[in-house]
């Protein structure tokens, strides 16, 4: 699936350079205020589950492909929307079993390609320090750094994703996804040619489409604003002017092949350095991604999976402007940047343990925001930080997955010799769950309840304190 109309938007914390830091006495007290709601939320979720799973009825599948296959929900799903290994082997096969169900022009005249998705919610958003005026309205009144808080009911926005095959061989996935606002854009768009001289290390997919990472943030279980996304598929040091992010869904071209049983996989993707915006934005480079990976059985404990990722490219610095405006496609200046890693994703009994790690740099002229035909700032250098995320997530069963996941993205050198060490280090913590009364071939229906938060270290916008915000979410997020 995709991402609920961008719904997995990252929260929006100022990043400025500010002297100040944050008092022992006071982050002792957001550190008590935090585990106390954690604690009630736990408490509440385990009488709720409890109560929940005296009277779930069995799961079965979910739409689109278990009409066209008759498949039931755990077959390719630990719990819907993530993928088990045989998901993961039917979406490498191109959306293929491999019978007589597979061409189009055999399927039943009845079968209806599509599943639209939609989360109704409530939710609560925290943010410790925002830049508020003194007298609203007027920012020359000077502004203060306050509290903010919101909930209510809402809504996120809607995917509407068709899948399928062509021909034998020849697969599709389009993807039109709206905000909230219904605001839409297509969040995916290839087509892709499989089995290519009759070999299934072949594949070929041509479109936009999501980059091989080694968790799909595309089929995330967390749902809320600051724990819907991975903080280091998107991060970029404050200041940073780096546009592409591994997360976002990429316009290029990936070649891909596998073993058999997907054990051992790989893929290469050559992408346009515009961040998967449309209408050729920077038209001047492109960025290379590669993921390889190997898997195999561990006797009583399952599959463990081990691999390397390396995403590199070049970000234009300037751009040809028009009564001050950039000119689309005239990006210039560009400048290298890069992302390696390696993970492990292990099976332990019902717990699925994802911990993956990156290391990350950019140019000096990326990291400070400098035109390629500009001096550099005194003392610039290519930031460069490290960072990773574990996630476990207890699959109790097809209808019942429990989630936790840290995340801490750490600086090694910034931009600026004169910036804090510490600014913009990223922690994150996400709790929740989700389950299934309903699952069945035309429809699934998920209760999904969660509580995340973030800090930024020494970049609240006024006065460089930490900032920090939290998410509380409970919602129904449902497909048919």
């Amino acid at each position: 699936m995709g991402g609920l109309g961008k719904r997995n938007a990252k929260s929006a914390v100022s990043h400025q350079i500010r002297p100040a830091q944050e008092s022992s006495v006071e982050r002792r007290g957001e550190i008590r205020a935090r585990t106390r709601e954690i604690s009630w939320l736990l408490l509440y979720s385990v009488v709720l589950c409890s109560t929940l799973l005296m009277g779930s009825p069995t799961a079965q599948a979910i739409p689109a492909f278990a009409r066209k296959y008759s498949l039931p929900c755990s077959a390719c799903h630990e719990a819907w929307p993530k993928l088990n290994e045989f998901g993961q082997v039917f979406r490498d096969n191109g959306y293929q079993l491999g019978n007589d169900r597979d061409a189009p022009i055999t399927q039943i005249p009845s079968y209806w390609p599509i599943t639209f998705r939609i989360t109704p919610q409530w939710h609560r958003e925290y943010n410790q320090r925002v830049a508020v005026d003194n007298i609203p309205g007027d920012p020359a009144s000077g502004q203060t750094e306050q509290r903010v808080s919101t909930s209510g009911f809402d809504i996120s926005g809607v995917d509407i994703w068709a899948a399928g095959t062509l021909a034998k061989n020849i697969s599709f996935v389009v993807l039109p996804s709206s905000d909230e606002n219904g605001n839409f854009h297509f969040e995916s768009a290839f087509v892709r040619f499989d089995n290519l001289a009759g070999s299934r290390w072949l594949n070929l997919k041509f479109g936009k489409f999501e980059l091989d990472t080694p968790v799909s943030e595309k089929r995330i279980l967390t749902l809320s604003n600051d724990g819907g996304f991975y903080q280091n598929y998107h991060f970029e040091p404050p200041g940073d002017t780096n546009i592409t992010e591994m997360g976002d869904n990429q316009l290029g071209v990936e070649l891909l092949g596998h073993s058999a049983n997907s054990y051992t996989r790989y893929s290469v993707a050559v992408v346009s350095d515009s961040d998967g915006s449309p209408n050729l934005p920077t038209g001047r480079g492109y960025d290379v991604y590669s993921n390889v990976s190997h898997a195999f059985e561990v006797p009583h404990l399952g599959l463990q999976r081990f691999g390397v990722l390396n995403f590199t490219g070049e970000s234009p610095t300037a751009y040809q402007t028009s009564n001050g405006q950039p000119i689309p496609g005239t990006g210039s200046g560009n400048k290298p940047w890069y992302r390696v890693g390696a993970y492990a994703l292990d099976y332990i009994g019902k717990f699925d343990l994802s911990t993956v790690y990156v290391h990350a740099s950019d140019s000096a002229y990326l990291g400070t925001g400098t035109a390629a035909n500009q001096p550099l700032p005194a003392g610039a250098r290519a930031p460069a930080w490290n960072g990773g995320f574990v996630e476990s997530d207890y699959v109790y069963s097809p209808r019942l997955v429990l989630v936790t996941r840290y995340e801490a993205v750490r600086m090694s050198q910034q931009a600026l010799p004169t910036s804090p060490h510490a600014l913009g280090n990223i922690d994150a913590a996400t709790v929740g769950y989700r389950w299934y009364p309903i699952m069945n071939s035309r429809a699934g229906l998920a209760w999904h309840q969660e509580y995340s938060w973030m800090i930024s270290r020494d970049s609240s916008p006024l006065t460089g304190r930490d900032a920090a915000g939290s998410s509380l979410f409970f919602g129904f997020d449902f497909a048919f």
